[in-house]
């Protein structure tokens, strides 16, 4: 029999554009799209004409009520999310939710905490973990080949952020919606690697955010500057200013006997024997692989790889970031 599946607030973005799970899904041999929902009937349908034409509804109570799926994907406004993960913890559904499960740590906290309390199955994509470049520099560690590990860059600077009003999630650009701009969608990525790759907390050093780009109420550019109790430092630094489609980015781990660098999907190793290339770009698209392995996992009783206590760490730092960049 196929998976069930249900989809909440598919007017995100990511329903059809960028990670597209519900593209995703609806390839999938082993899945059933039966129902999808958004509180604008008007994009609700639209979203469904593109999917095979699965049910539609405003309200997600009703549609799961209706459908009875087994597994729920939550997509939805930032400042909608909480509410809905709170639901669907307390009804016993298991669910994937888009990051940032809300619109501050404090929310994810509390999805976190009820969580691990029922021992839910909630994922959250983090999909950038599935990077080739992370499981080769966690391979490196363990064999020690860095030596002291001295410091994480994560740049990634992507088209204008009015690609989200043309792909019909325009309260992107709302802060009270959205709780942040690029840094909360795009440097949440980027922090969680950086937690992931040291094993460590860490705490903000210093902050910057611009909208000088564009002039919209969230910011287009955000850098930060990491560091863990260890002494590892981190930069993050994103945005939305890329004047093209696509993306200009770059990742490096460094450390004293080794550097490990992304760039173009390629992952090259440099040591003082010289340079090597160690992984060639990812054949599928990262979020592809973070479906797959989301609905494995849950098949076969295991936990998600990656979930809302991950997700919370790095909004505490995200929200420690925003904090300073206000103070100046």
């Amino acid at each position: 029999m196929p998976i069930r599946i249900a989809a909440i607030e598919v007017g995100h973005w990511h329903s059809l554009f960028d990670a597209a799970y519900l593209k995703t899904l609806a390839k999938m041999p082993d899945v059933q799209l039966v129902g999808v929902q958004d509180p604008d009937p008007a994009m609700v349908a639209q979203r469904a004409a593109q999917l095979g034409g699965p049910s539609v509804f405003t309200d997600y109570r009703e549609m799961l009520a209706k459908t009875k799926p087994d597994f729920v994907v939550a997509l939805g406004r930032h400042s909608a999310m909480a509410g809905i993960a709170h639901f669907l913890l307390d009804e016993g559904y298991p669910f994937l939710m888009e990051k940032p499960m809300g619109v501050n740590a404090r929310e994810v906290r509390g999805i976190a905490d009820k969580a691990a309390a029922k021992k839910a199955f909630a994922a959250v994509p983090l999909f950038q973990r599935y990077h080739p470049f992370v499981s080769h520099a966690r391979r490196m560690l363990a064999e020690g080949a860095f030596g002291p590990v001295s410091h994480f860059h994560f740049r990634s600077n992507r088209a204008s952020s009015a690609r989200y009003v043309s792909w019909g999630s325009p309260w992107m650009l709302d802060p009270a919606v959205a709780g942040g701009g690029c840094l909360r969608n795009i440097g949440l990525h980027g922090i969680d690697l950086f937690l992931h790759l040291t094993g460590e907390d860490a705490q903000v050093a210093g902050a910057q955010l611009s909208s000088r780009a564009f002039g919209k109420g969230v910011e287009d550019y955000a850098a930060v500057l990491l560091r863990t109790p260890g002494g590892v430092l981190g930069t993050i630094e994103v945005g939305n200013t890329f004047p093209a489609q696509g993306a200009d980015g770059e990742w490096k781990f460094s450390g004293r006997d080794a550097l490990l660098v992304q760039q173009g999907g390629s992952v090259r190793c440099t040591t003082a024997a010289g340079e090597q290339e160690v992984a060639e770009p990812q054949a599928e698209p990262l979020a592809v692989v973070a479906v797959r392995d989301v609905l494995a996992r849950w098949q076969s009783g295991l936990p998600p790889a990656t979930g809302p206590e991950d997700c919370y760490r790095a909004m505490r730092v995200v929200d420690q970031a925003y904090e300073i960049a206000r103070q100046g």
